[in-house]
C-alpha cells in the first residue's frame, strides 16, 4: 500500500463560511495520517465533537501532493517552483 501522509487540523474562524482562522495560535492539530480512511475518521470525530460551534472547522490537507514535486500539476509546480 502507498503511503499517502494527510494532516487533519481545525479550529475557530472568523466568518463560518470562510478559511480564515481566528487565531493561529488556537489551531488544533488532530494528527499526520498515512492513508485517508484514517485521517477521515479523525476529522469526523473533531467535527462531530466540536459540531455545536457554527464558527469551529475542521480539515483535511492532502500532504502527499506537496511531495509529488515531479507529478504534472502538483502544488508546487502549480506556484512556479
Amino acid at each position: 500500500m502507498t503511503q499517502r501522509l494527510h494532516l487533519v487540523f481545525g479550529g475557530e474562524l472568523t466568518d463560518p463560511q470562510g478559511t480564515e482562522f481566528r487565531n493561529m495560535d488556537d489551531i488544533h492539530l488532530v494528527g499526520l495520517f498515512p492513508d485517508y480512511a484514517s485521517a477521515y475518521d479523525a476529522w469526523k470525530a473533531e467535527a462531530q465533537r466540536t459540531v455545536d460551534n457554527a464558527h469551529t472547522r475542521y480539515f483535511i490537507a492532502h500532504l502527499h501532493r506537496l511531495l509529488e514535486e515531479g507529478s504534472e500539476a502538483s502544488g508546487t509546480e502549480e506556484l512556479g517552483g
